[in-house]
């Protein structure tokens, strides 16, 4: 598949359609894939991060949110082919999926993940859904957590960590012995759980559920979206001014 370079992430040019299934394939072939949704966020994170940027260049990213679709039209004159944040991708893989799936849920505050677990293994029936750890975990826990995940080996580990942590672990701990796709979906199991609101069905049609966010978590967000998004933008138009457009 094409990809765009955006602030130096190459991210995968996949409608949704494609973007299930290539997951699907790489759990129903036993393969491993890792896999991160860019947004303008993991942008500013991985900037000047040449660790980071590397194992990013080993994942399937995915577009996630206007900022990278706004970087897209710049750099490229067209957006991506699909917003595939994680919190709509993941239902529809797990509605869509021909056969039961083994997923597991590692990260995120003590007792979020259980509640994200009892929650989809009531949506999604046909599945099976178990949790790891809390995101708390400590050096000395992590070697019992990594033999858990070898002897179960679950199609797909939700790893709940936000950037860059969970990229960083599931680059540098995570391989085909531990699962079949392993994927950073930052705070997605608040979602699942029902400790966040989503923004309105109309809201996210505009593209604009970063500001409904801002509004519940201002103290938690601010960071992120009023200082963050300008310096993504202006990262962008540096990219733009010196011709930094390339596909991989």
């Amino acid at each position: 598949y094409a990809k765009r370079d955006i602030g130096g992430i190459g991210i995968a040019v996949m409608a949704r359609e494609a973007a299930i299934a290539e997951v699907a394939d790489a759990m129903s072939a036993g393969g491993h894939v890792k896999l991160a949704f860019c947004n303008a966020n993991l942008v500013n994170v991985a900037a000047g991060n040449a660790g980071l940027q590397r194992s990013l260049a080993t994942f399937l990213v995915l577009a996630d949110g206007i900022g990278v679709d706004l970087g897209s039209w710049l750099l490229y004159g067209t957006s991506f082919p699909a917003n595939l944040n994680g919190t709509d991708f993941f239902p529809s893989l797990f509605a869509g999926a021909r056969g039961p799936m083994r997923v597991a849920l590692l990260g995120g505050r003590p007792g979020v993940a259980d509640r994200a677990a009892a929650n989809l293994a009531q949506r999604y029936p046909a599945h099976r859904f178990s949790v790891v750890s809390h995101g708390y975990f400590t050096a000395e826990e992590e070697p019992r957590l990594l033999d858990g995940l070898k002897a179960d080996r679950p199609d797909l580990l939700l790893v709940a960590m936000g950037n860059p942590l969970q990229e960083h672990f599931i680059a540098d701990r995570l391989g085909q012995q531990h699962c079949s796709v392993a994927a950073g979906v930052g705070a997605l199991f608040d979602f699942f759980a029902d400790e966040v609101q989503r923004a309105p069905e109309l809201v996210r049609k505009l593209r604009l559920e970063w500001i409904f966010r801002l509004w519940l978590e201002p103290r938690r967000l601010w960071r992120r979206y009023v200082l963050g998004n300008p310096a993504f933008l202006l990262r962008i138009a540096r990219q733009y001014a010196t011709g930094g457009r390339r596909s991989g």
